[in-house]
């Protein structure tokens, strides 16, 4: 009875598709109308984020200070602008429900618990620091410290970030481009594997930091140094995972396009490359994840500018609150960027979830 309903099912959405239907055209018709506890159940769901908002201000507000707290009114706004953000998110998705645009509010559905659980913790880590010392400060500063640190040194900040950006993303294009090069050589040619597989299996698994005090003499710059550092990290990641897409394409693909008549350049440009490419990209993602592991020491032990750099000199003057403060930036920018690349993959592979590109 399983199968036969799942078969159904298959078929239902094969017929659906060749009708034009998208899958989540389909999965509309599909869904059942909700009992009244399951539309309860989710809009609390929905509301639950609010509900911890103002739990984290009230935690706030009527707990008393263990310590002493100036400025106190900058985390309440930061906490109100969160949850009117939230709230005007919520409005535009109820309104675009209503017009039968469902995706904003799904996300907006699925995202809403972490949405609570992330006031829930800002409330906890207020209690522990600010309200009760558990974690002692000034060596783990409140979030209300944090803030007013950001905000009487936002313009260094600013500067140490577009220093970060500017170093990181040199370094990550060069050595995802020779990457990319030597990746696709070695897939593709025997002979160019032969040559450059010990040079990638010497220098590859060497870790980063161990770099550090050859390059702070060798290197005629910091700057130039620090860019060597990453460019390595995201070369060995792309380099592997270039060699192993282009390794795994049948070879009945190349046969193919031979036949066909296709030259070199096209077996690599076209056949190649692009069955290889969900290889590719998730070699370009673990490449920005060794990079910001490598800025991060690059700048603490050796670079005159970036966050690392400005943490660690912060931290020699016993400045925790703007050391946090740069470290909650850094978060912020690695979680951008990582969405970023996870977005372009999305796009350039939207091929491989069908129907689902024009959903």
């Amino acid at each position: 009875m399983f199968c036969d309903n799942k078969e159904k099912k298959e078929q239902n959405a094969d017929s659906a598709l060749l009708s034009g239907l998208t899958r989540r055209q389909l999965k509309e018709l599909e869904e059942k109308e909700k009992t009244p506890a399951q539309k309860l159940r989710e809009t609390v769901i929905m509301l639950l984020p609010l509900l911890c908002g103002c739990v984290a201000l009230l935690e706030y507000l009527l707990l008393p200070n263990n310590s002493r707290n100036a400025r106190p009114w900058s985390y309440v706004w930061v906490l109100g602008a969160a949850m009117c953000a939230y709230l005007l998110c919520l409005c535009v998705s109820l309104l675009r429900k209503r017009r039968g645009e469902k995706r904003l509010y799904e996300k907006l559905r699925y995202k809403a618990p972490h949405f609570s659980a992330l006031f829930l913790f800002l409330a906890l880590y207020d209690y522990l620091t600010l309200k009760t010392g558990i974690l002692t400060q000034p060596f783990v500063p409140c979030m209300n410290y944090i803030i007013n640190a950001f905000l009487v040194d936002y313009k260094l900040l600013a500067d140490c970030t577009l220093n970060t950006l500017k170093l990181l993303f040199l370094g990550y294009f060069i050595g995802v481009s020779l990457g990319l090069v030597t990746g696709v050589a070695c897939g593709y040619s025997r002979r160019a594997r032969y040559w450059l597989d010990p040079i990638i299996k010497f220098l590859g698994p060497i870790p980063t930091s161990t770099w550090i005090p050859i390059i702070m003499v060798v290197a005629s710059s910091l700057f130039g140094g620090a860019v060597f550092i990453i460019a390595l990290g995201s070369w060995f990641a792309v380099t592997v995972a270039s060699l192993t897409g282009i390794s795994n394409v049948g070879r009945e693909y190349f046969e193919a396009a031979r036949t066909l008549g296709a030259t070199n350049r096209q077996l690599v440009f076209r056949v190649a490359i692009p069955h290889a490419m969900p290889s590719i990209l998730q070699g370009c993602t673990q490449a920005m994840s060794s990079s910001c592991v490598a800025i991060m020491i690059a700048e603490m032990l050796g670079v005159k500018s970036g966050l690392g750099w400005y943490m660690t000199w912060q931290t020699g003057w016993a400045s925790y609150d703007k050391s946090f403060a740069a470290l909650f930036v850094i978060c912020l920018i690695f979680t951008l960027v990582t969405n970023g690349l996870e977005c372009i993959k999305r796009y350039l592979l939207r091929w491989q979830n069908g129907a689902d590109s024009n959903a």
